[in-house]
């Protein structure tokens, strides 16, 4: 796949540069889902066995902290450690966008992020330094995540909204490409060579990543345009009160999200953890690598995207596509379902105990499906319905959703050896239902508040 043909999203071609952030990101989203795939595995399965966790540097005090509520089983730590990890890999980003913003600039900034990125990789190579790769994960995806997505945008003139879009179009399904063979290309490394010689592949392709950014770096917005596009919005006048009613109704409905991103993560935590455990794994071919499994919903994501474009034009043709908040509600509500199908799975276990991969790869698609139903849905909404003196922060906003879904994540995960398989998925398809619930309740005073005098 070359950059030239990532950047062509229709009739005609996007800015070059777009090819070369889009190649970028598909690269990093490799090395990072490539990783995370592995990561709850490799703690449970080496990190925490005797002869491996008290070489691990800090890994003992992090335990104790973490504590507070009395000793935890490896399972537990595991899962507040994978949620810890992910959540902040969703807030750090502000604190990257501020770096470039006020002292590095963005291409600065997007080159220490990989760096940070590649050499956290790499020190996941060892068990002594696991901590310490965490920790220059979560700082190089700060630093490298919202800047790349701000210079995609930077990338087209103020009123070219409709070009934007589908270049942020092109962007994420590079992002979905990378989700999908980066975790099957280490997993599979992983189970040949261990788990070291996969993060090694994921350090190697961060790399590949800031070659590419580096490569494409005259085909990206100059940093006058930039600083022009700030001090535009800058000399936007102070809100009025309908702006700042819209904004705090933009503001509720992130954080209705917060149950959806719970669930969902779910199933790279523990949903990893339990297929290894407790799904028939054989194939003709052999075992298949459960870490195999975390590249199904990003690829039932990108399949399922044309389908759902063409369905909500031919309602919209008929009068009968649902409004964005409600299609947020129902998006929730399919993942409250996927995880009831990995319950019933649990719950329709064979004689041995092994699940059939059947429920978990119709429960995993439904994930991906749901996906697309709330989350983009969101992020267009924002797009829309936020004040441009705004519009911006309030994107960052919605990543708070993600990190404080995914930390809550973790800590439900943290049950998961205290339940049976089928209550814990149950508990799982509760928690994204009540969102849905919440969603759909308050849909018509949210369409109220967001909906501009002029309509």
């Amino acid at each position: 796949m070359t950059v030239e043909t990532i950047a062509r999203g229709g009739r005609s071609a996007h800015p070059k540069g777009l090819a070369y952030l889009a190649a970028t990101e598909l690269w990093e989203r490799f090395s990072y889902y490539g990783m995370t795939a592995l990561l709850a595995l490799y703690i449970l399965k080496q990190l925490l066995l005797p002869d491996h966790a008290e070489h691990v540097l800090g890994l003992a005090q992090l335990r104790h902290l973490l504590e507070f509520r009395g000793p935890l089983s490896n399972a537990a730590f595991a899962s507040l450690i994978y949620g810890w990890y992910a959540g902040l890999v969703y807030f750090t980003p502000i604190l990257g966008g501020l770096l470039a913003d006020r002292w590095l600039g963005a291409r600065r900034t997007v080159i220490l992020g990989a760096l940070l990125m590649a050499a956290g990789h790499l020190a996941m190579s060892f068990d002594e330094s696991f901590l310490i790769a965490l920790v220059l994960l979560i700082c190089g995806s700060g630093c490298l995540k919202g800047n790349i997505s701000a210079q995609v945008g930077a990338l087209y003139p103020p009123d070219a909204e409709s070009e934007r879009a589908r270049g942020f179009t092109v962007f994420a399904t590079a992002v979905n490409i990378g989700a999908v063979i980066g975790p099957i290309a280490t997993g599979s490394v992983a189970a040949v060579y261990g788990w070291h010689a996969g993060f090694a592949l994921a350090a190697g392709l961060m790399l590949v990543a800031l070659a590419t950014y580096l490569a494409g770096q005259r085909h990206l917005a100059d940093p006058a345009t930039k600083r022009a596009a700030r001090a535009a919005r800058a000399a936007l006048p102070p809100l009025t009160p309908e702006e700042k009613r819209r904004t705090w109704t933009l503001i509720g409905l992130i954080a209705l999200t917060i149950p959806a991103n719970i669930a969902y993560p779910m199933i790279w935590n523990i949903g990893i953890v339990w297929i290894d455990q407790h799904v028939d794994l054989r194939s003709p071919l052999g075992m298949v690598p459960a870490s195999w499994f975390n590249s199904i919903d990003a690829f039932s994501s990108i399949v399922v995207a044309a389908p759902l474009v063409l369905l909500w034009g031919w309602q919209a043709r008929r009068g009968s596509e649902p409004r964005s908040v409600t299609k947020i509600g129902i998006g929730s509500g399919i993942v409250g379902v996927s995880a009831l199908l990995l319950a019933a799975g649990a719950l329709y276990a064979g004689p041995d105990g092994r699940v059939s991969v059947l429920w978990v790869l119709a429960g995993y698609v439904g994930m991906g499906v749901a996906f697309m139903w709330f989350w983009p849905i969101l992020l267009g909404l924002i797009a829309q319905s936020a004040p441009a003196k705004v519009n911006s922060t309030l994107m960052g906003a919605a990543f708070l959703s993600l990190f404080v879904g995914t930390v809550t994540m973790g800590w439900v995960g943290s049950f998961y050896d205290q339940m049976s398989n089928t209550a814990f998925w149950s508990l799982d398809a509760a928690i994204a239902f009540g969102g849905a619930a919440l969603v759909l309740v308050l849909r018509k005073p949210i369409q109220r508040l967001l909906r501009a005098p002029a309509q």
